[in-house]
């Protein structure tokens, strides 16, 4: 199945589907979002097929019968799909009867043979059973079940039974073994999926006299012909339950006979009667056309140029969404051009502090070119740091920070909590004028903690190296930070450059100080 969104209205497509599991199939599962419009195969349109189990036991019974009265079965089947399932039920079949070890089993078509190393190999696609079987040997290694090149290596001696290619019997191996065992009424023909109309695979379903042969010949048909589908299409009670459980707005019904469509079509409309679904059911190359209220979504963009203009900072906008077309624009035109608006957000915190406010304004002047006193009409001292974060002495116990929200307004309060709960670790000081000389030390210290937190909450895994080296592992790539100068060592080339970028945003927000690994 396909979801495919365009522009906020999303398409489902199944495709052939089924939500029965089968020998080794998984069913097909429900999408996690409904759609607003569903195009489901009908081939099947109210038909219902039987139980699984039913089906496999009247196979079985099929085969076991003809070929214990020395007859031949013919089991016509494309080469990928049911062709696998079968060849499991019957390889298991004669694994439980030993009586019929001697009786050869033939799957004749190149395609099939080269399909069955995909299905040997990728075992964990399929279902539980099969990985269970697994664990013991590959199931699909077949003990009791052989390949066939072509009718030249077959030796027609006694009962046996043959899946062959195509499952339409219009040509190839399967209408030449057809051909040759339709006169002889001990041998059986079993019909296992969905057959196309104007086919001689439909034609013998109905039992007729007499067949066309490929030479253009009649012949009697003696045979028996039965048909067990085990198609991988779904029938009306797997489809009346997918849709129910979708409730997608629109269905549009393909892949089936015009009268089996159309009896589906009207199941639908009662279904669904009352909540507004509308079923089409168009013909070949008939266009469908549906009509979908547009909606306005701006999203933000951090970056929309690869080069980072010499101004330092990256380019910021708006990709803006009207109607079905895209735009991009600078935030202060968003008023203008639309009729969606902005907001700014606010964040304040509150951090435990007993210490004195003095210490804080030192300790964040080390790192930040730009502190200053803020205007408060109380006597609550507050600082501004970087002319973007306000902190405030609230009480005896703890300060607020408070700022306008955006990537380096969160930068900066991020690095000042990291400043603040470090003081609070080593207790409350007065920083006396005799320790002046232990500033450049301090301030190197302090200004690597408050990197390491940035840079640790933008990539997580984030180690200090030596000689003011950080280590950071992103996705099993590892690069390699150079305090100091900024310079990245790494073989992933998306990663670097966000790392540059990274660094370089924390330089503009935190004063550039060499950084040491003490």
């Amino acid at each position: 199945m396909f979801m495919v969104d365009i522009a906020g209205v999303r398409i489902l497509y199944t495709g052939d589907y089924s939500r029965e599991e089968d020998r080794h199939l998984r069913a097909a599962e429900t999408p996690q979002f409904s759609p607003d419009i569903c195009i489901i195969e009908s081939t099947y349109g109210i038909q219902q097929h039987q139980p699984r189990v039913v089906r496999e036991k009247r196979f079985t019974e099929v085969v076991h019968s003809t070929v214990a009265q020395g007859g031949r079965v013919l089991i016509p089947a494309f080469a990928l799909g049911r062709a696998q399932e079968l060849l499991l039920i019957l390889d298991e079949y004669w694994a439980n009867h030993p009586e019929l070890h001697k009786i050869p089993i033939y799957y004749a078509s190149p395609l099939a043979k080269r399909c069955m190393a995909v299905y040997q190999t990728y075992i964990n696609s399929m279902n539980d059973r099969i990985k269970n079987q697994y664990a013991q040997s590959n199931p699909f290694h077949f003990k009791h079940i052989e390949s066939l090149n072509s009718i030249d290596n077959f030796h027609d001696v006694g009962p046996s039974v043959v899946m062959a290619s195509p499952g339409g019997l219009q040509s190839g191996l399967s209408r030449q073994l057809f051909d040759k065992w339709c006169t002889d009424k001990k041998n059986s023909c079993v019909i296992p999926g969905y057959v196309v109309e104007g086919t001689l695979a439909k034609t013998i379903i109905n039992e007729p006299r007499e067949v066309t042969l490929a030479n253009g010949l009649t012949a009697p048909l003696h045979m028996q012909v039965h048909y067990i589908s085990f198609s991988a299409h779904a029938d009306f009670p797997q489809t009346s339950t997918f849709l129910d459980e979708l409730r997608p707005p629109n269905i549009i019904l393909v892949h089936g006979e015009a009268n089996e469509m159309s009896r589906l079509k009207q199941r639908l409309i009662s279904q669904f009667d009352g909540t507004n679904t509308k079923v089409v059911s168009p013909k070949n190359c008939q266009s469908v056309e549906m009509y979908f209220s547009s909606e306005k979504m701006a999203k933000t963009i951090g970056r929309l140029a690869e080069q980072v203009p010499e101004a330092g900072d990256a380019v910021n906008g708006l990709l803006v969404r009207k109607g079905f077309t895209y735009q991009i624009m600078a935030p202060e035109d968003l008023r203008v051009y639309t009729q969606l608006s902005t907001a700014n957000i606010t964040q304040r915190i509150a951090v435990p502090y007993s210490g004195s406010f003095e210490v804080i304004r030192y300790r964040l002047k080390q790192i930040y070119e730009s502190v200053a006193s803020a205007t408060e009409e109380s006597d609550v001292p507050a600082l501004i740091v970087h002319e973007r974060v306000t902190v405030r002495l609230e009480s005896e116990s703890y300060v607020t920070l408070q700022w306008s929200s955006d990537p380096i307004s969160d930068m900066v309060s991020d690095s000042v909590v990291a400043v603040i709960l470090n003081i609070s670790r080593e207790g409350p000081k007065v920083v006396p004028v005799e320790e002046a000389d232990k500033t450049k030390e301090e301030t190197e210290r302090v200004a690597q903690k408050v990197v390491y937190a940035l840079m640790a909450s933008l990539f997580g895994d984030v180690k200090v190296g030596e000689e003011g080296k950080f280590i950071i592992s992103v996705d099993g790539d590892v690069a390699h930070l150079d305090g100091h100068s900024g310079d990245v060592v790494c073989e992933n080339v998306t990663l670097r450059e966000r790392i540059k970028t990274a660094f370089r945003r924390i330089q503009g927000a935190v004063r550039p100080i060499p950084l040491s690994a003490s």
